[in-house]
């Protein structure tokens, strides 16, 4: 199995904290080449087929003075030749302003068992000990998000 992270971030510009939508309008316009070379480059030599995309944006601080929601992150599965995520789908949906989950919220362990039952692993099983305790990715929570699996 191979993953690759690509990640835009280090140099700290999502993090606006007003003008939002020009800022990332503008944020967007930068990062939309770079990742259609990745999935260009991915597709020609043959590794899409076999290739978890998953897109996501964090939008869940609640700190003053940030217009920006505070409970909400959302993501995009791409699944090219898997064929193991339902295509043309939206799970879950928020409130008019994008602020709140309101339907099929979605844990973050959830999102991770998901991901990992995509790959073939169990997250229950993949499990590490430390300090005498079995951990894991998803902790004692974690369910696959089957209404999303084709």
């Amino acid at each position: 199995m191979r993953v690759v992270q690509v990640y835009f971030g280090n140099f700290q510009p999502w993090d606006t904290h007003g003008d939002n939508d020009g800022q990332h309008r503008s944020l967007a316009g930068t990062a939309d080449r770079p990742i259609a070379a990745l999935l260009k480059d991915l597709k020609q030599r043959g590794l899409l087929e076999d290739t978890l995309v998953l897109w996501g944006g964090e939008l869940a601080a609640r700190r003053p003075r940030r217009d920006r929601a505070g409970t909400t992150i959302t993501g995009l599965f791409h699944v090219a030749g898997w064929r193991r995520v339902k295509g043309g789908m939206a799970y879950g949906a928020t409130d008019e302003f994008g602020f709140k989950a309101v339907e099929k919220r979605v844990h973050v362990h959830d999102l991770h068992a998901t991901m990992l039952h995509l790959m073939g692993i169990d997250h229950e099983k993949l499990t590490y000990r430390f300090s005498g305790r079995d951990f894991r990715l998803t902790d004692v929570h974690g369910k696959v998000i089957q209404e999303i699996i084709a």
